[in-house]
């Protein structure tokens, strides 16, 4: 369930970023853009609880040796 939540979130944060960049009317952007902070920070706090309690696990870090090298790839 934590991570449908999580998922849900993460898709609502993109709809909302389509729609702010799109958007001309500044009362609708500058809305848009405070529910897109309050899922943010929505967001955030279900992933700190999940990951407190063990029912979410992030991948383990990338080492520097892998940042260079997709570092590397993306420049070419």
């Amino acid at each position: 369930m934590v991570n449908d939540i999580l998922e849900s979130i993460k898709g609502s944060l993109t709809t909302y970023q389509n729609a702010i960049s799109e958007t001309e009317n500044t009362q609708l952007r500058q809305t848009l853009q405070q529910i897109r902070n309050s899922d943010e920070n929505f967001q955030f706090e279900v992933f700190k609880i999940a990951q407190t309690k063990g029912y979410y696990k992030p991948a383990q870090q990338a080492t520097q040796q892998e940042i260079a090298q997709v570092k590397t790839e993306l420049q070419q």
